[in-house]
């Protein structure tokens, strides 16, 4: 336990001027309460701060680009609530949507026509899909889309790819990634090996294998699951004629090509990375961020697929929350925001900015660090390769560089994920001066990684 870390000044500072650690006393007392109360005293693995240094962080407030921690400590924040929040903390247009629902109430298990609203919105502006069913989480809406392909198809397994993470579904904890790889396993305890045997896991980036697959289980296949832009383990940007092939394939097998956008949808576009890369999907799932960062979640497809979703057809789903009118209220107001002429070339263009300045100051330096982009996602590698395209390619021991990174940004007001595997995010209200700020406290870390390297 570090409680009194900031006490003494980092050990990691070599020959450079030191900087102390923040201070965590009162994030340490409120994780050892929360111990008492939670396994690992956290409600989602990667939130322990375990393959970091320190105490994990109670965030109190966020506002903007920027949080604030328990113990007052102020941070540039990259994490965006793993995404969503592509407007910042405490977006005003969203705030005052989610007040003014509120008054009416905040939850009723009934239709409201605010579900109308958001649905229209979406499908208005989205040209993959036609029909739209809304959930309560990205793991729901997979779930939901993994049981729609099978009882569309007739068939039984599914085929995903190591590396791609979609949520906690059990016929998908098989080889996954995030929190798993970030604790070295390859799948989860609790799943019946009955379940696991009827997904096929093979790499990304690999025709091979997926002509294979087809051959072994020949009409057996009900759907292909991909995150067109794999973003939980690494950021594994995979050649848009590979998304094409499996297209292709699918098509040729009678089986269903499902893109879990969770994160990639309503980030690299509107229309995510099925409008990115020009691909018509059969099903595809989003997360949050339809939702201003509120537990939130769907599945779309056309509305042929649609119509086998009870009540109209066979397939059955269902949920309480799902529509939950503070949920769609704040999907309204972030949306309409998205939706605003050049929002989504700037914020390009202002991440470009920001990587491009940071690799100029890595090849200068001579530094072993190669940074993925897509839109407003990026990743940090402590590599030299010029293509990381599937888990395997990623150096498990270049994680000991990101964990002392990771540190000394947090030391210089600077949040990120608390894992090498994860990636980060710019949102639209990252200012000049917060990427300015960042890029410098990028540059100092850099040079503690390498001098003690």
């Amino acid at each position: 336990m570090e409680i009194n870390q900031e006490k003494k000044a980092s050990t990691f500072g070599g020959g450079l001027e030191g900087v102390k650690d923040i201070s965590r006393i009162k994030s340490a007392e409120l994780y050892e309460k929360a111990k008492t109360f939670f396994p690992g005293g956290v409600n989602s693995p990667v939130r322990a701060f375990k393959s970091v240094y320190g105490t994990p962080l109670f965030i109190q407030k966020g506002n903007g680009s920027h949080i604030w921690d328990a113990d007052g400590n102020e941070f540039i924040d990259y994490c965006g609530s793993w995404g969503p929040l592509i407007l910042g903390h405490n977006h005003p247009s969203v705030r005052n949507k989610v007040i003014e629902v509120m008054q009416n109430g905040m939850s009723f298990g009934a239709p409201t026509a605010l579900e109308n609203e958001l649905a229209e919105l979406i499908l208005t502006n989205n040209r993959f899909i036609e029909k739209i069913r809304f959930v309560s989480s990205g793991t729901e809406a997979v779930m939901s889309a993994i049981r729609l392909a099978r009882g569309y198809t007739k068939r039984d397994k599914i085929l995903k790819f190591e590396g791609c993470y979609h949520g906690h579904v059990d016929a998908m904890l098989v080889k996954a990634g995030s929190g798993l790889v970030t604790f070295g396993e390859t799948s989860s305890a609790g799943i019946p090996k009955a379940f696991a045997d009827e997904t096929i896991v093979i790499a990304l980036n690999d025709k091979d294998a997926l002509l294979k697959a087809f051959e072994e289980f020949k009409d057996q296949i009900a759907a292909i699951i991909i995150e067109p832009v794999p973003a939980n383990n690494g950021l594994l940007l995979q050649e848009p004629e590979f998304l094409q092939f499996l297209r292709e394939q699918c098509t040729a097998n009678g089986t269903l090509l499902i893109f879990d956008e969770v994160i990639s949808g309503f980030r690299v576009g509107f229309e995510g990375a099925a409008g990115y890369y020009g691909i018509q999907p059969d099903i595809i799932t989003y997360g949050k961020i339809i939702g201003g960062g509120m537990p939130v979640g769907a599945y779309g497809a056309s509305a042929a697929i649609m119509s086998n979703i009870s009540p109209d057809g066979p397939v059955y789903q269902a949920g309480t929350l799902s529509g939950n009118p503070v949920a769609m209220g704040a999907g309204i107001a972030q949306l309409t925001e998205l939706l605003q002429p050049g929002f989504y070339e700037e914020l390009d263009r202002k991440t470009a900015a920001f990587v491009k300045d940071i690799e100029d100051y890595v090849a200068a330096k001579g530094y072993e660090l190669k940074i993925f982009r897509i839109g407003s996602i990026f990743w940090f590698a402590f590599t030299q390769q010029e293509h990381i395209r599937r888990a395997d390619e990623i150096d498990a021991g270049s994680m000991a560089h990101f964990k002392i990174f990771h540190r000394e940004l947090l030391n210089r007001g600077v949040y990120v994920g608390p894992s090498g595997y994860e990636v980060g995010f710019v949102s639209g209200v990252h200012t000049a001066d917060d990427l300015e700020q960042t890029k410098k406290a990028i540059f100092d870390s850099l040079d503690v990684v390498y001098q003690n390297a």
